[in-house]
């Protein structure tokens, strides 16, 4: 089941980026963007999630230099748009996957597309691993502890849930019970021409 590949991947990814556990730490991807490709566009779309996570724990730090502070929002911003770019990659995968189905008279339409629903299985494994962290913090209370093993149990039935509804609407779409219909974000925030703070500072 793809929902099974995807969590799979995330884990790996999670994983390799904690033996490191730095923002700047190269970028390496084990998946051939030709023979894997949607290998290769998970661990790239988790890659950049894990990065960002980590990007706003540091920008949180109240004692962080206000230099080093934008520095990292200008990093953040370009993470958000790679993250929103690699969603797309996705979703373009997804397009081309199901491009000789055809639906059903009476298919309808998912309230967002598989790569979205992609997007939040991502973000959920890092929550996991992180709250699985909290809840086995040596030094923490058990207290702490307590409240973060019921809100990990939580994320765990999310994630079963959410892998769940993803892979029923792949079989959907497959089946032309659903069908794809993909809206580009179409970000005007960091764009020369649709910014006018950006078009009046690039004449």
């Amino acid at each position: 089941m793809f929902s099974d590949k995807a969590n799979k991947i995330f884990q790996e990814v999670i994983q390799k980026y904690h033996e490191k556990d730095t923002v700047d730490q190269p970028f390496l991807n084990p998946y051939n963007s030709e023979n894997e490709l949607i290998e290769h566009l998970l661990y790239r779309k988790c890659w950049i999630d894990t990065v960002q996570w980590h990007y706003e724990d540091i920008i949180r730090d109240k004692h962080i230099n206000p230099v080093d502070a934008l520095a990292l929002k200008r990093q953040i911003d370009a993470s958000n748009q790679d993250r929103t770019d690699t969603v797309e990659y996705i979703d373009s995968y997804f397009l081309d996957k199901f491009k000789n189905i055809e639906p059903d008279a009476n298919a309808t339409i998912n309230s967002e597309s598989p790569a979205w629903a992609v997007d939040r299985l991502s973000i959920l494994a890092l929550k996991i691993y992180h709250m699985h962290q909290e809840a086995n913090r040596k030094d923490a209370s058990k207290e702490h502890q307590m409240k973060c093993n019921a809100k990990l149990d939580v994320l765990l039935e999310q994630r079963v849930d959410l892998s769940l509804a993803i892979n029923q609407l792949l079989e959907d779409i497959a089946a032309g019970i659903k069908y794809m219909k993909v809206y580009r974000q179409m970000k005007m925030y960091n764009d020369d021409e649709l910014n006018p703070v950006l078009r009046k500072n690039n004449p």
